[in-house]
């Protein structure tokens, strides 16, 4: 009963939240962020009423099975951007650009950060801040999809922003593993190189396989069912499928094979699209199923935030100078690399700051970087008010970007004018 009442609680407080943000104009993702903030345990959730809010982190962490299902639909959605007849002309820009912003955000923080180091070595250790540059290379998928969905962006940036949020996982594992490894060696001193090539390696490979094994076997299902009722339907179970199977892992001796949910899934609805003829049909039905779950899932991200971050000076300081350096660098290394690839004016000017938002996969990353001890703390601590800030901050500039580069189109002054006639209409009939 109080899983249920915590999941109604959460959808409720979503929706009415959305509009009241849509009186300024702002996108629903940081409504529904603001409204899981306001329901979680910092503030309604702290007076301990039942049905008031989420009285405690526990009941938020009793939630986290929905945010894994919202997150592999969500990389199913996106790996539908990757058909094949697209790819042929936006797919070498989408790789280069992918690669070169991930690896300019890392780049940049580490440099900023081994800096507050050496001038502040006992607030910050050279382990933490390359762990913390390696999670900047992550870029929420999830905010992106949902500002793209809500304003129907369509054109040059937004072609080649979700193919790229998509990769951003890929090399980000990379990235990460490497990374941490060698912090890991530095804490420990000693050096694992099985953790710090094979198992991410071997983690990228079998998440890819799983997806594709999956995408196949739908696609063979689909074509058992003649309704595209009983074919959504199928397409349902087998993303739960995948998921439920992505989080699973195996040992072998010193060698851990484990999946990404994110790849999995996105690489499952890669394989679909481009085999199954239903699959545009399939994906229009089920982004209006998946809908009050996204709604969910960016909630319960807002209950999760720690508001507590912000009592300690050294947390906020650093946490300041890793989102100023992680977002030059994702600017910096997107414009760098859309110029170097001749892409179109309005993609080198806008696609970085498309680029900003921050949520899962860092926190994913976060968590793993706590087998580093104490050390790890302040490293979740700083992802966390990173987080906090990108996720409130992120899907605004994402919608004003994709406005500027002309990827949404505003309103048309006969839908402006419409819209009060009608509640006028609404008024006089209630009266």
């Amino acid at each position: 009963m109080s899983t249920l009442l915590s999941v109604s609680i959460a959808a409720l407080a979503g929706l009415l939240m959305t509009r009241v943000f849509n009186l300024w104009r702002l996108p629903d993702v940081t409504a529904y962020l603001v409204a899981g903030v306001l329901i979680g345990p910092y503030v309604l959730g702290s007076m301990h009423i039942t049905g008031l809010g989420l009285v405690s982190a526990d009941a938020v962490s009793s939630l986290q099975l929905v945010s894994e299902v919202a997150l592999g639909f969500i990389a199913f959605s996106i790996g539908n951007e990757f058909r094949l007849e697209d790819l042929k002309s936006t797919g070498n820009q989408a790789a280069v650009i992918g690669v070169v912003q991930a690896l300019t955000a890392t780049l940049l923080v580490d440099a900023a950060l081994l800096t507050v180091h050496m001038l502040l070595p006992e607030k910050l250790s050279a382990a933490q801040a390359i762990t913390l540059g390696a999670i900047a290379t992550a870029t929420a998928p999830a905010a992106t999809l949902m500002v793209v969905r809500q304003y129907k962006a369509k054109g040059p940036v937004t072609n080649l922003l979700l193919p790229i949020v998509a990769l951003d996982d890929a090399v980000g594992l990379i990235v990460f593993a490497v990374s941490f490894g060698i912090s890991k060696a530095l804490v420990s001193g000693e050096l694992d190189l099985i953790s710090i090539l094979l198992n991410p390696l071997l983690e990228i490979v079998a998440s890819l396989a799983l997806g594709a094994a999956a995408g196949w076997l739908l696609t063979k299902l689909e074509v058992l069912f003649h309704s595209n009722t009983n074919r959504l339907n199928m397409t349902i179970s087998l993303v739960f499928l995948t998921v439920a199977l992505s989080m699973s892992h195996i040992t072998l001796g010193p060698v851990t094979i484990s999946f990404s949910s994110l790849l999995v899934c996105m690489m499952l609805g890669t394989v679909f699209c481009n085999l199954c003829p239903q699959s545009a049909d399939l994906m229009k039905a089920a982004d209006k199923w998946t809908s009050p779950l996204f709604a969910l899932f960016f909630v319960i991200s807002g209950a999760e935030l720690e508001l507590g971050v912000f009592t300690d000076w050294a947390i906020v300081c650093i946490g300041l100078v890793y989102i100023l350096f992680r977002s030059a660098g994702k600017y910096i290394g997107a414009f760098a690399s859309s110029k170097y690839m001749k892409c179109g004016p309005e993609i080198c000017k806008y696609l970085g700051i498309t680029l900003l938002p921050q949520a899962g996969v860092a926190l994913g990353m976060c968590t793993t970087a706590m087998q580093l001890g104490e050390q790890g703390g302040l490293i979740r601590n700083i992802t966390l008010f990173s987080v906090l800030i990108y996720e409130m901050v992120g899907p605004l500039l994402t919608r004003q970007a994709l406005m500027a580069a002309g990827d949404i189109q505003p309103l048309s002054a006969e839908v402006c004018q419409r819209r009060p006639a009608r509640v006028r209409s609404a008024k006089r009939s209630r009266a």
